[in-house]
C-alpha cells in the first residue's frame, strides 16, 4: 500500500518536472506569433497633437543649418566636427537671406548652409547685430523653392501659451520641441556690451546648434530668435530665452539694406550691474564717458580712478525711471537718433538734470 503510494507521489512529480521543462515548448507551438501581427487601427490624433504636426510641417520647411569653420577654438560643444561652428537659421525672404545669431557666425572663415531638402550651398554674412545678437548671411543662388517664415508679434504674448523651437541640436537637424512661454520682459546680455529688453523665456528644449533658431506660437508664426540657454552643464534645463519677433522685424531689414543697424546711444561705458548692486545703487552708473561724446558734452561724469566720487548715476531718462542699462537703451531707442534726451543723475548726493542728444554709436570706440 505504501509503495503504490510512493509510486503515485514521485510519478506526480515527474509530470510535473516535465511540464515545467516543456512549458516553453508547448508556449512556442500553442501561442507564438511567427507571423506578423495584425495591425490595430488608431483613433484620430489629438488636438495638441495635431497642432504640433502643423506647426513643424508648415514650418520646418524654412529652418536651416548654418556652419562656418572657425579661425580658432570656437568651435561649440556637441557640434560635428574640430573647428566648426553649427546653428540654426531661417529663411527671411525670397531672395535667400537667413537669419540667425551673431555668435553662431562671429569668427568664421566660410559659411555654408545646409536646407531642409538637404541642399548644401555656401552663403555670405550680410550683416551682423552684436547689440541685439542677430546676424543675416545670403545662399549664393538664392534659397530655391522654400518659403520664407511666416512673422509674427511678440508684444502680445501671454505667459502660459505653447512655445514651438525648431532646430539642429547637437548637429541633428529639423529638431522640434515644445513647451510654454514661461516669462516675459527678461534682459539679456550680450557681446556688444548692451542688454535686449522684452526677452523671452521659454521651458521648450534648447540645446546648443538651436541658436539662431526661430521660436514660434500655435499659429506657426515666428515670436522669437532663439539664442541662450541658462544651464550649469551646457544643456537644456528648461530656461532657454529668445529674441522678441518685434526687435527681428525692426532690425534684420536694416541689416538687409545697410548691413548694419544703426545704435542709438550717448556715448558712456556702464559699470556692471553687479557692481550697482553691491553698493547699494539703483540705478546706472556711468563708469567713464567716450571723447567726444554727446555725453561727454553735456559733462557727465564717470567714475574717478583716485579716492574721489564715485561719478554720475543716471536714474530718469524722459521721465521714466532708470533701473537697468535696458531701461536707459528702450528710452534712448523710442526717442531715435538725432534726438535729445532729458537724463537725471545723481551726483555727490545732489540731483540735476542734463540734456544729451542721441548719436549713432554703432561705430564708435566705446
Amino acid at each position: 500500500m505504501l509503495d503504490r503510494f510512493v509510486r503515485a507521489v514521485l510519478l506526480a512529480l515527474l509530470v510535473l518536472v516535465a511540464m515545467v521543462v516543456m512549458r516553453p515548448y508547448i508556449d512556442r507551438a500553442m501561442f507564438a506569433a511567427t507571423a506578423p501581427r495584425p495591425v490595430e487601427a488608431r483613433g484620430s490624433l489629438s488636438d495638441a497633437e495635431r497642432t504640433n504636426v502643423e506647426v513643424f510641417e508648415r514650418t520646418s520647411p524654412a529652418v536651416v543649418q548654418v556652419a562656418g569653420r572657425t579661425t580658432g577654438d570656437e568651435a561649440q560643444a556637441g557640434e560635428p566636427g574640430e573647428g566648426v561652428k553649427s546653428g540654426t537659421g531661417f529663411i527671411w525672404d525670397a531672395a535667400g537671406h537667413v537669419v540667425t545669431n551673431n555668435h553662431v557666425v562671429e569668427g568664421v572663415q566660410s559659411l555654408v548652409v545646409r536646407l531642409a531638402s538637404g541642399e548644401v550651398s555656401r552663403a555670405d554674412t550680410v550683416g551682423t547685430a552684436p547689440n541685439y545678437d542677430l546676424a543675416v548671411v545670403r545662399v549664393r543662388g538664392g534659397a530655391g523653392p522654400a518659403p520664407p517664415i511666416t512673422v509674427g508679434r511678440s508684444a502680445d504674448l501671454k505667459v502660459g501659451q505653447f512655445a514651438y523651437a525648431i532646430g539642429n541640436p547637437f548637429g541633428l537637424d529639423q529638431s522640434l520641441t515644445t513647451g510654454v512661454i514661461s516669462a516675459l520682459k527678461r534682459r539679456l546680455p550680450t557681446s556688444g556690451g548692451r542688454e535686449i529688453s522684452d526677452v523671452i523665456q521659454t521651458d521648450a528644449a534648447i540645446n546648443p546648434g538651436n541658436s539662431g533658431g526661430p521660436l514660434l506660437d500655435s499659429a506657426g508664426r515666428l515670436i522669437g530668435v532663439n539664442t541662450a540657454i541658462f544651464s550649469p552643464s551646457g544643456s537644456n534645463a528648461g530656461i532657454g530665452f529668445a529674441i522678441p519677433v518685434d526687435i527681428v522685424n525692426r532690425v534684420v531689414p536694416e541689416l538687409i539694406r545697410a548691413g548694419r543697424v544703426v545704435t542709438p546711444g550717448i556715448g558712456i561705458v556702464a559699470a556692471n550691474e553687479g557692481v550697482a548692486a553691491r553698493l547699494g545703487i539703483d540705478g546706472v552708473i556711468v563708469l567713464r564717458t567716450v571723447r567726444g561724446s554727446p555725453a561727454e558734452r553735456a559733462g557727465l561724469q564717470g567714475i574717478d580712478r583716485g579716492p574721489g566720487p564715485l561719478g554720475d548715476v543716471i536714474v530718469e531718462a524722459n521721465g521714466k525711471p532708470v533701473h537697468h542699462l535696458s531701461d536707459l537703451t528702450e528710452q534712448l531707442e523710442n526717442a531715435g537718433i538725432g534726438r535729445k534726451i532729458k537724463l537725471m543723475i545723481r551726483r555727490d548726493g545732489q540731483t540735476r538734470v542734463v540734456e544729451a542728444e542721441i548719436a549713432d554709436i554703432g561705430n564708435s570706440a566705446v
